[in-house]
């Protein structure tokens, strides 16, 4: 099977331009731009973030006032143009040219530098050039920002005038060669090259263009938040768009075409030899949802479904909420489609369904449906026991996809009201593996039912705030499972050569157990791997109650010199950080489970409300010996299974569990965060607002602080006492950074090495060329690599 290229494009090589100034001996950025004086004579550091204004004019200075970058990608070849407009805002002419470092190596020509529409010639030097290039600058200047570029290659521009108070619009456009490797076609942006500036970004508008001979299957950024536009199967449209802005995390994309029923690719890292590695896979079904022939091979259907609704109308629903839960139930009956059976079951007091069996799904049924909808009314008590157990109990077809939507705001007052025994009498009448997506609604339901019917049921809980939509957040789930085309789906991975006495080489795998493929979704998996290799990895389910089995090459790699796939361990990080939560929660304190909780947060920087003393410079408990014990203290808070701060941590619990990526929204200026940029975007960090200080933070570490939420006082913290650089975690202790991993003992160890010496230079060489972004840490740094440590 043909495979398309693993594509490191190296789009938007403007967002990691170097411009060095011939004529001024002080530099002012704003946004992408990098300004230097390269002159021995004229000595000064890349400018950090400045979190006042200056109160002195600088002599020169300038600002990017947009960044824009229009991609097309047909088959391996990349076609780019990016613009950006700089104004000189400081009195003097600056004399610029522009330094363009390579992320990876790769085949670009055709390159073209247009400054207000006219061209200039870009000279091309290889990485040992450009090495010697990079180090000539930062040994001049004694600034170790650029190291972060060292291994790689760059171009060199001649220089143009931008007189004081003008503007000079910069065109790059260039073609490029992508790679071939793993079927996915890799797409990066540089975007973190913004951490040198002291303002943010007025304008940032992404576009990629997909165009493919084959169909296009799986289009995921690992990075951000992205809209994505299908118009069909050969075309997809990729757009991000930012205003006051500061980027911190490179953009990035992957897509892979296929014309299977099921389209899946595998992106592995291993930055430990001796460790297992990490795995992601992305698996898409066939977008289509009815049988049709393309080119002479029929496409997947959408298996017939059932779906039950089981809504609380008790006296606390009533209002605004009842009249939502209303409309998500009208949204779900217009959304069926023929071959469906569905049923309602509403209740208080008392149960009520809108028909004693199971209904087929038809004109006639939807509309006797949407008139008992609209008759229904908030009043009474809540007996979540008896409901269940009448949704559940018309199930029957064990071989049909069958789905509970659940829906509360409150605590069972009426029946059963035993947690405990609620959620065994719902897995008791469980009997055909049918998915309970239960959705807990306003600060007064029972956070920790909700989350053990939904985990004890295999399927999924979320929550809405008081301030929430619940229409919105119902109809939103029921977008992804509306069609489901594969059921019961498991992933197992073989690798030539492996033992067979070493067991089988995935394991922890999330999504954990069985799970669904559904038209138009697409399944994010993470696990680990022991063997590394070529491999052959397998996606067995069902589909239309027919057992399938699908095959997808992949390799396993045996280490990873770089760490451009490092964001793999940290999203399989979270999710094991959410699934052991989750476990403590539901089963009860375990002092393994703490103690796994504490080395992920030391290890991969993923601090939770429970490791959240982690963040705090001065707290004992961040010392080796009292971590655990922190911990374990304050998992105690999960005793609250209602209330508001139990609604809080059990939300963000979800979005560790399911994160998809790792980069949410960067925080405003303002004390005061749009609601855009206060969400998770995905990535595993829950809900609540940017706290105050949290843009003070993120330019203070150059964007590399840790993120975390805050239950108790609801709001994203960014902290400034613990960075994530690559595949390591490091703790400020003082004035300088230090290795998470290491302890007192073992930092008496290190060996000093002066900054900006030939020893200090050759640690690339030596040990990887990740080790290039540690170099770029302008404080002092404490390091452990490959069993030595160093200190400079």
């Amino acid at each position: 099977m043909t495979r398309l290229s693993f594509c490191r494009t190296l789009v938007a090589l403007a967002a990691s331009l170097f411009v060095i100034v011939v004529g001024s001996n002080f530099a002012h950025l704003q946004a992408q731009g990098l300004l230097v004086d390269a002159r021995p004579e004229h000595q000064f550091r890349l400018p950090r973030p400045i979190i006042t204004p200056q109160l002195t004019p600088v002599a020169s200075s300038y600002q990017i006032e947009s960044l824009e970058v229009d991609a097309k990608l047909s088959g391996s070849t990349a076609r780019v143009q990016v613009s950006q407009t700089f104004k000189n805002t400081g009195s003097g002419q600056i004399e610029a040219q522009f330094l363009f470092p390579l992320p990876y190596d790769g085949a670009i020509d055709q390159l073209t530098l247009l400054v207000d529409g006219k061209e200039y010639p870009a000279k091309l030097l290889p990485k040992d050039d450009a090495r010697r290039r990079y180090e000539e600058i930062v040994r001049s200047n004694r600034d170790p920002a650029l190291l972060e570029w060292v291994g790689t290659g760059m171009f060199q521009t001649s220089v143009f005038p931008i007189p004081a108070g003008q503007s000079r619009t910069v065109t790059l456009r260039y073609s490029q060669l992508c790679r071939q490797s793993s079927g996915l076609v890799d797409f990066l942006f540089p975007l973190s090259t913004a951490k040198y500036t002291d303002g943010l970004l007025k304008k940032l508008a992404i576009s990629v263009a997909v165009e493919s001979p084959a169909d296009i299957k799986n289009v995921y950024s690992p990075s951000h938040e992205v809209k994505i536009e299908r118009p069909d199967d050969r075309h997809a449209i990729v757009k991000l768009t930012a205003t006051d802005t500061a980027p911190t995390d490179d953009f990035r994309l992957f897509y892979d075409t296929g014309d299977e029923t099921v389209a899946a690719s595998i992106v592995s890292y291993r930055p430990d030899k001796n460790d297992d590695g990490y795995f992601l896979m992305l698996a898409t079904p066939e977008i289509k949802s009815e049988a049709a022939k393309t080119d002479g091979k029929e496409s997947a259907k959408s298996a017939g479904k059932t779906v039950v609704f089981v809504v609380d109308r008790s006296g606390s629903m009533s209002g605004e909420k009842m009249d939502q839960a209303k409309e998500a139930l009208k949204f779900v009956l217009n959304n069926l489609k023929q071959g469906d059976t569905f049923n309602i079951v509403a209740y208080d007091s008392e149960v009520e369904a809108f028909r004693p069996e199971l209904q087929k799904f038809d004109d006639e049924s939807r509309a006797a449906a949407t008139g008992f909808v609209n008759g229904l009314f908030a009043g009474g008590s809540t007996n979540i026991d008896g409901a269940l157990a009448r949704g559940l109990g018309m199930l029957e077809d064990a071989e049909r996809p069958s789905y509970i939507i659940f829906l509360t705001d409150g605590l069972p007052t009426v029946g059963e009201m035993n947690e405990a025994a609620i959620a065994k009498h719902a897995a008791e009448a469980n009997k055909i593996r049918a998915r309970l997506f239960a959705f807990g609604v306003g600060f007064d339901v029972n956070s920790r039912l909700i989350d053990r019917l939904a985990r004890d049921n295999h399927g999924r809980s979320e929550y809405v705030r008081p301030n929430e939509n619940i229409e919105t957040a119902v109809s939103n789930l029921y977008r992804r499972i509306g069609a489901p085309v594969m059921t019961d789906v498991e992933l197992t991975i073989d690798v030539e050569n492996a033992k067979e006495a070493d067991g089988a080489v995935a394991s922890r795998l999330y999504p954990k157990g069985k799970f669904d493929l559904f038209a138009g979704d697409q399944a994010v998996i993470v696990g680990r791997y022991k063997s590394a290799g070529d491999a052959k990895a397998t996606l067995a389910g069902k589909i239309g109650g027919e057992t399938k089995k699908f095959y997808f090459p992949a390799e396993l790699v045996a280490a990873s010199d770089d760490d451009a796939n490092a964001f793999v361990a940290k999203l399989w990080a979270t999710r094991r950080v959410g699934e052991i939560i989750d476990e403590i929660d539901l089963k009860g304190r375990n002092e393994e489970l703490v103690k796994e909780l504490v080395d992920l947060a030391v290890k991969h920087g993923i601090l939770t409300p429970y490791t959240s003393f982690m963040a705090d410079e001065n707290s004992q408990s961040r010392e080796v010996g009292m971590r655990a014990q922190a911990a374990a203290i304050n998992v105690e808070q999960l005793h609250e299974s209602s209330g508001e701060y139990g609604f809080r941590m059990r939300s963000n619990k979800g979005d560790l569990q399911y994160a998809e990526r790792m980069a949410p929204a960067a925080p405003a200026a303002s004390a005061e965060p749009t609601p855009a940029l206060a969400t998770a975007s995905g990535g595993g960090m829950g809900g609540g607002q940017y706290a105050a200080d949290a843009f003070h933070n993120t330019l203070q570490t150059s964007g590399r602080g840790a993120r975390f939420y805050d239950a108790e006082h609801d709001q994203q913290v960014v902290s400034n006492s613990v960075i994530s650089v690559g595949r390591k975690t490091f703790l400020r202790h003082g004035d300088r950074w230090v290795d998470s991993t290491l302890d007192e003992k073992a930092e008496k160890r290190a060996k000093k090495l002066e900054r900006f010496s030939d020893e200090y230079f050759e640690l690339v060489a030596k040990h990887g060329k990740h080790v290039a972004a540690y170099l770029a840490i302008e404080e002092p740094v404490m390091i452990e690599l490959d069993g030595q440590i160093y200190e400079w």
